[in-house]
Order: C-alpha cells, then structure tokens, then sequence
C-alpha cells in the first residue's frame, strides 16, 4: 500500500486484507521511504492533493512513476485509487490536466461499448471476471482528470469526468473514485481537505450530503472495491 498523504486511509481495502489475511504493509512516500527493491504481490496507489505533474515539488512522484513502468512490464496487479489512478495513466503514456472540480456523491456509469473489446461483467460474483454494475453510487473528490494512454479501455464515466474507471491489460486498474471510502477515511479527508467544500462548484457538495452518502451507499461501495480486488488476484 503506497500512501501520499498521511490523511488520505486505505478504507475498506483494509477489511479485504484482513479478510484474506494478507501480509501487507503502508510505505509512507511523503516520508520519503523506499519503494521495494523486489516486484510484490500486489500494488495499490491511494490518494492526495497533488498533482501528478508536480515532480519537482515532490522529487519522489519520479521514482513512483518509473516503479509503476516497471511493475506493469512485470505483470504486477495494481490498484490506483484518484491519484494513484492518475500515476498509473500518467506513467503508462497518458496525461493528467486539470479540470472541473467533482466533491461529493455523483453516480457512476459503465460504459457499455467496453463489453465489444472482450471484458467480462462479473454479474454473477465470478472473482476471474470484472464485476461493473450498468450504473452504482460513488463518492468523488477530485478536480484533475485524465487522458488515457494508448491501450487502456475506459471502463466507466461519470458526468463531469470521462475517465472514472479504466483498465490496462489484465493488471492494472485505476479508479478516479474512491469506492475504499469507510466513516473513517472521509472524516480523515473532510478534516483536512474541507475547504474545497467552502470553495463550492457546480459539483461540489456539502460536509453534510457527504456523510449522508457514506451511509447510504457504503455497503456498496465496499463490495464493489472487493470485487475488483479479487478480480486482480484472482490466477488469469
């Protein structure tokens, strides 16, 4: 687990490797920790507020980009969640601009042309094939979007962004939502990032629509983000 920030928490990815009892462990790059020397299991790139292009204010996006290359080339399941997913673009041969700002709970949906390239809908809980409802809740926080890199297919859209959820080969997923949201992690976020919310927007909700979602939708979220989790592991 590759964290950016120290607020930005791994949610309901967490209770997923505890359910398997996984032996996993957080490298905290904003504390300059080393990436690991040899490929792992498995990758997942969480969150934070910066941008992908900001190398020279955070020397270590760099080295977390070409890790990424290296990872993809060796065939390492990755999980990118917002700007993990954007790394993941942005390394890969995309590119990452800002946008218009999405903050709050705004639905998702699948892109339906995707089932013409071969994808897989796990619609019957099959954990080799990826499980995409027609249309699911999501929390967003974000106002950077992404140009996808040649190869990747657009998995699912929202209204303000095209690029919600993509897939590169068997691999690599990116999430510009975040489906790993739990009480714990949004309170995290809102505490440390809520005056985007004073800022306001078109797309921009309220602390109170926020925390109402949460529980509305979380049971949804989770078993959405452990699908995709099996789906990554799962032998292909």
């Amino acid at each position: 687990m590759i964290k950016h920030v120290p607020f930005e928490g791994c949610g309901n990815i967490e209770s997923w490797l505890e359910s398997r009892k996984a032996c996993w462990s957080i490298l905290r790059l904003y504390q300059n920790q080393p990436l690991p020397s040899q490929n792992p299991d498995l990758v997942v790139l969480m969150g934070g507020p910066m941008s992908v292009n900001d190398d020279a204010e955070y020397p270590w996006l760099a080295t977390e980009k070409a890790a990424i290359r290296q990872w993809f080339d060796a065939g390492v399941p990755m999980l990118g969640v917002c700007l993990g997913a954007q790394l993941i673009a942005a390394a890969l041969g995309g590119r990452v601009r800002a946008g218009e700002k999405e903050i709050g709970w705004f639905p998702v949906h699948r892109n339906n042309s995707d089932a013409d390239r071969g994808l897989q809908r796990l619609e019957h809980g099959e954990s080799d094939t990826l499980t995409l409802p027609a249309s699911f809740p999501a929390l967003h926080w974000h106002g950077d979007h992404i140009e996808l890199p040649a190869g990747a297919v657009s998995l699912a859209r929202s209204e303000v962004c095209k690029h919600q959820a993509f897939m590169l080969g068997r691999r690599a997923i990116g999430l510009q939502c975040h489906l790993e949201t739990t009480q714990e992690s949004l309170q995290s976020i809102i505490r440390n990032c809520g005056d985007e919310l004073a800022a306001g927007g078109a797309y921009v909700q309220s602390e109170h629509e926020l925390i109402a979602g949460l529980q509305k939708h979380g049971e949804t979220l989770q078993g959405l983000m452990h699908s995709m989790l099996d789906y990554l592991v799962a032998p292909a």
